[in-house]
């Protein structure tokens, strides 16, 4: 694996946004950015009307005036640019298996603060062995930093939170490993929840015993915090707030990344019986999160 960050361009707003918030994790980690256009990358939905310029020649200026524009702006980042005659979801899996991860975008919902996935963003976020990070159409770099002194919009001002889902059943330490560094990388705070569920007999009428609810939320609430000991006493700059609450992870999720600068969660690469699963948890957050979602592949 090199250390590269690496982008995937079609030439449409959104993958030009993911493409600059690319440049920013690059320069965090210290690491060149590639760009990845795949020539068969259909439908050109933002390319020109036939006759007035050859399809193939756009689709050749798009990563070059993407880099021009990336420089411009990231003028101490080395970017290199370089298109891929393979189907999009081949040529990202094969780039994603050589970087740090890889960061897509993708189409903001009208009036909904969430993404709307495509085809080829949910292929490669089931099937790669790295990171992928969805950015939506719209991200703003000043989005990820808290508000200055004077309410304003400021890049300047310190960043969110990262948020971090964690699963107590299955806790990963890539995907917990992967958020402690994104926070410490922002010199930010992370923030964690855990979902959990009263047990099924709640749900037929069982009158809910508040001193049981109690002892259930605290053996959660203990069980979140030994999972993250010994992250806190290897990432000792971060400070962490846990949550254990009750109900769909998702839901919470959500709701604590309208606030967040990165949501990260994890998708299972093993224990699936057919083809390659996403999971419902990162499934509804990638549908419906504010923030940048980056989805760690772990065991």
């Amino acid at each position: 694996m090199s250390r590269t960050v690496v982008a995937g361009l079609d030439g449409s707003p959104e993958s030009l946004v993911a493409a600059d918030w690319a440049a920013r994790e690059a320069g965090l980690r210290g690491v060149p950015l590639r760009l990845v256009h795949a020539w068969d990358w259909q439908p050109y939905s933002y390319a020109p009307l036939a006759g007035t310029e050859p399809q193939r020649h756009w689709a050749e200026r798009v990563p070059r005036e993407a880099t021009q524009e990336l420089r411009r702006r990231h003028p101490d980042l080395r970017i290199d640019a370089e298109q891929v005659k393979k189907q999009p979801v081949d040529a990202l899996l094969a780039a994603a298996g050589e970087a740090e991860l890889l960061v897509l975008g993708s189409r903001g919902l009208s009036g909904i603060g969430g993404f709307l996935v495509g085809s080829v963003a949910l292929s490669v976020v089931a099937h790669a062995t790295r990171p992928v990070v969805l950015v939506r159409a719209g991200e703003r770099e000043e989005d990820e930093h808290l508000r200055d002194a004077s309410g304003q919009p400021s890049t300047h001002s310190p960043y969110r939170d990262v948020l971090l889902g964690l699963d107590l059943a299955r806790p990963s330490d890539t995907v917990i490993e992967f958020a402690f560094d994104a926070a410490q990388r922002r010199a930010t705070g992370l923030r964690v929840i855990h979902g959990w569920s009263l047990p099924p007999y709640y749900g037929y009428g069982a009158t809910i015993d508040p001193r049981l609810s109690a002892e259930l939320a605290e053996q959660q609430t203990g069980a979140l915090a030994e999972a993250l000991l010994p992250w806190r006493e290897k990432y000792p700059a971060v400070d962490v707030t846990a949550h254990a609450a009750v109900g769909p992870a998702a839901n919470h999720l959500v709701d604590a990344a309208a606030e967040a600068s990165l949501v990260v969660v994890g998708r299972r690469t093993r224990g699936v019986p057919v083809g390659a699963r996403i999971g419902p948890v990162t499934h509804g957050v990638l549908h419906h999160a504010a923030a940048p979602v980056a989805v760690v592949p772990h065991d």
